[in-house]
């Protein structure tokens, strides 16, 4: 055999260097290397989240990198890859699907529910600036905002005119959110 035939020939191929051509290889792996970019592409129409995406990536690489032997020569292993991708993609859906962890936003940093000191702080202002309210202001307030009488029927109970619950009403509004200071005093 000449020594351009020997080059050519697969089956004389000198065995350090065939499994730099064979699915195993460093040139296979090479290629999956090049194709991380339209991976990352192909991903993120699965995924809204990047840092998602970018999982699901890397969870493709190591299945195909693990996989590498089952490779078939001649086909594409773009195609090969995004397979790949896609099965991991809904397996991983039909997981998260019986688990059903709750909400996206819930798993962030942002709590669902307010610290409940802090709501019981606020209703101890507002009681505070409820009791700071002249009696016949509290009166109007009480029946009005809290228990949901209509203005007549406000009127009626406090023995005045329907024009006076609603000036209490408004004072005793404003004179609230001033001692909250939440409005400007004047």
């Amino acid at each position: 055999m000449s020594p351009s035939q020997l080059k050519s020939d697969p089956a004389s191929r000198d065995p350090a260097q065939a499994h730099t051509r064979e699915p195993g290889g460093d040139t296979a792996k090479a290629d999956i290397v090049k194709l991380i970019p339209a991976l990352r592409a192909f991903a993120r129409t699965f995924c809204r989240n990047p840092s998602d995406a970018d999982d699901l990536v890397q969870e493709t690489l190591m299945k195909a990198l693990g996989n590498l032997d089952k490779f078939e020569r001649g086909t594409r292993l773009k195609s090969w890859l995004f397979t790949i991708m896609r099965n991991t993609f809904y397996t991983r859906a039909k997981v998260l699907g019986r688990e059903a962890p709750g909400l996206e936003d819930n798993v962030s940093d942002d709590t669902a529910v307010a610290a409940p000191q802090e709501m019981a702080a606020r209703a101890h202002e507002v009681q505070r600036a409820l009791q700071k309210l002249p009696s016949h202001y509290r009166e109007v307030l009480t029946l009005v905002a809290i228990l949901g009488e209509s203005y007549e029927a406000t009127a009626e109970i406090c023995g005045c005119a329907v024009g006076t619950v609603k000036s209490r009403l408004n004072r005793a509004r404003h004179q609230i959110l001033q001692e909250l200071g939440e409005e400007d005093a004047g």
